[in-house]
């Protein structure tokens, strides 16, 4: 096992998603790929209106990336602690579409994610990425479920 894509969302599962991630990679030797995704910035076109002309959503975006990126430096530098070096990488678009683009590129050999456990009724509504990816991955899927709430 050479590379483990770690898909992080900043949830409460992500303290154990990281954990585990770290006893795999240093198991194996892997090296761990931290993947982060954004929703893409809404289109413009369909109000009429250019970028130029709502500035505060572009704004937005830029930031959301930039603390995105900060806090998944930090993780990554936490979890490299007697680990192989992790990288990072920052998508925009959709979760499933983009992780399943990352662990291709990468050529990961697992793919470590967390589940929110939010019931039938919410996945149906709102989707499972967790769900997603166990469907269509092509490497092997730890779901690592979300610590219960206090």
């Amino acid at each position: 096992m050479k590379s483990i894509v770690v898909a992080v969302d900043f949830s409460n599962a992500t303290p154990e998603v990281l954990r585990q991630a770290g006893i795999h990679a240093r198991c194996h030797g892997a090296q761990l790929r931290l993947i982060h995704v954004i929703e893409p910035e809404p289109s413009y076109a369909a109000y009429g209106l250019t970028p130029a002309e709502f500035p505060g959503m572009h704004e937005y975006q830029r930031e959301a990336k930039r603390l995105a990126c900060e806090k998944l430096n930090e993780m990554a530098k936490e979890i490299s602690m007697g680990n192989p070096d992790a990288s990072v990488h920052i998508a925009e678009g959709s979760p499933l579409r983009c992780i399943e683009d990352y662990v291709a590129e990468s050529e990961a050999d697992l793919l470590v994610l967390g589940s929110h456990g939010h019931g039938a009724i919410a996945s149906l509504l709102l989707g499972s990425v967790a769900e997603g990816m166990v469907r269509r991955a092509k490497v092997p899927t730890l779901v690592v479920p979300a610590a219960p709430e206090d």
